[in-house]
């Protein structure tokens, strides 16, 4: 078939149905079945293996049976999200308490400051080198290993006075914290395609939420108590998802057994970053988007702090809960993208964004009220655009998901450093308002991105539109007939056959 398709499988009585669903607004080849069943059967035996790491057994209702798919259900969704709240958290408890680390460590605050770089440096590291590891790897033993890794790290963290020690230490849990990102494709493998936004949508309000929740908790903590307590909380916490996780998360196949060694994982995960036009695309979006959301972030401790508002740093700090908006939201976000076409989603989104950028150029030095309002506008549909754009992404090559999302939040990572340091350096010499107006030229980047390539166009085409109202009608249609019609054979049968229509026409 041609042009991007999406297959959801109709469980009928004793029988299922394939309904495959061309989507115009990605360019994705045929994708794995729900859930994904390995390519070669009489290799089955070496993928049904009965132990983790060859040594501890695995639940006997955990372990894969391609006969008996697990069901993907909402408290595996959220228990996904709440792994990736407490890994990501592991980047950003040093943030808050960096005097508290100079006193302790005997350093000046300039030393202590190279810090959360030297932790996103490992990140950046991880994100590159380890999170590609779900392509090749079983992904059960892969999230394991690397929460075991980040919880022992963290023991250092918590009981050296060393500060050599303590950045070799950060580095590489930095490093170790790219759990999320082997979440983030293996949700979108196991997620039904009709609900595969909502689940998305979750895990990434689990990165923010991780942010939120290490710089409040770790401020708190080092206010009224040791700082080191914040990292016997982490221990703690991480160790219990390690368990939780062993009775929880099921055991799959890997992807790519016996296909693809880790050199050649390398190798194509750098040749999707020059030649698919979709995963480019996405990547330029998300990068202004992200460079705009984390400049008005950075910056907006400086404006609350300063003239007109003047406002003492726990109020500051408090406005970091405005963003669980965003977190509360996720669910009804994704679900609304699940309804559309991701391309249509990304556009509400950019034109969200460039709104409430709007907001927050006229109205951030006039009342608080459009602060308030702009910080909720763009928590939501950065949100919103960072699923869809994902959804787009792990469209392309359902086999590849860990290496397209490896590139993605690659770009998401290159957005923020580019939006903290411009954002304020440009505050510090030209004021808010100066900075208001970068964000929204960011934004406009983004949007003008996305209209370079809309929806209808095959996978290797780089710009342009092509049948995309009648594409995007047709699919809208046969969308809502599949998730209408999925205990009823001939619902779904007559939907079969508009695909064919839509796949065969002009």
């Amino acid at each position: 078939m041609n042009g991007n398709q999406t297959e959801d499988k109709l469980s009928i009585s004793n029988r299922s149905v394939n309904v495959t669903v061309t989507d115009p607004g990605t360019s994705e080849p045929p994708t794995d079945s729900f859930p994904a069943t390995p390519p070669d059967s009489d290799k089955l035996a070496n993928w049904c293996t009965s132990k983790d790491f060859g040594l501890i057994p695995i639940p006997k209702r955990l372990r894969y049976d391609p006969d008996k798919p697990f069901h993907f259900g909402m408290f595996l969704n959220v228990l996904f999200g709440v792994t990736s709240t407490f890994s990501v958290a592991n980047l950003y408890w040093c943030q808050p308490i960096l005097i508290e680390l100079a006193t302790n460590f005997d350093v000046s605050y300039d030393e202590i400051s190279k810090l959360p770089t030297l932790i996103q440096a490992g990140y950046a590291t991880g994100l590159i080198f380890i999170s590609p590891l779900g392509d090749l790897v079983r992904r059960r033993q892969l999230l394991l290993i690397l929460i075991i890794i980040s919880a022992s790290l963290t023991i250092g963290l918590s009981l050296t006075h060393s500060l050599r020690t303590f950045q070799v230490l950060s580095f590489l849990t930095g490093i170790s914290s790219v759990t999320p990102q082997v979440l983030l494709p293996l949700t979108a493998d196991l997620a039904p395609p009709s609900r595969r936004a909502t689940a998305l949508s979750i895990v990434f309000s689990g990165l923010l939420f991780g942010i939120l929740i290490a710089r409040v908790f770790s401020g708190l903590i080092a206010q009224f108590a040791d700082w080191r307590i914040t990292y016997y909380m982490s221990i703690g916490v991480q160790w219990g998802l390690v368990v939780v996780l062993f009775w929880i998360v099921p055991d799959y196949p890997p992807k790519n057994a016996g296909k693809l060694g880790y050199g050649r994982i390398m190798w194509t995960m750098a040749k999707f970053s020059v030649t698919e036009p979709v995963l480019i695309q996405g990547c330029l979006c998300n990068l202004g988007s992200a460079a705009a959301f984390s400049s008005f972030w950075v910056t907006l401790t400086f404006l609350l702090g300063g003239e007109p508002y003047n406002y003492s740093t726990l109020i500051i700090g408090l406005f970091g809960l405005i963003g669980m908006v965003g977190v509360a939201l996720a669910p009804l976000v994704g679900r609304f993208i699940d309804f559309l076409v991701p391309w249509q989603a990304s556009l509400v989104a950019c034109l969200g964004l460039l709104l409430f950028q709007i907001v927050q150029v006229v109205g951030n030095g006039l009342n608080v009220a459009a602060v308030i309002i702009a910080t909720i506008g763009l928590d939501v549909f950065r949100q919103m655009l960072e699923t869809s754009v994902a959804i787009s992404i792990f469209s392309i090559a359902p086999h590849a998901r860990a290496r397209l999302n490896a590139i993605y939040i690659l770009s998401l990572f290159i957005g923020q450093v580019i939006g903290s340091s411009a954002g304020t350096k440009i505050f510090l010499t030209y004021g808010w308002r100066a900075t208001a107006a970068m964000t929204l030229g960011l934004t406009a980047w983004a949007l003008l991105m996305l209209m370079m390539r809309g929806p209808g166009c095959d996978r290797y085409t780089w710009f342009g539109f092509r049948n995309s109202l009648d594409g995007v009608k047709g699919v809208l249609n046969i969308k809502a007939r599949v998730r209408a019609d999925d205990e009823n054979v001939q619902g779904a049968l007559e939907a079969e056959k508009d695909v064919e229509k839509i796949e065969g026409g002009p």
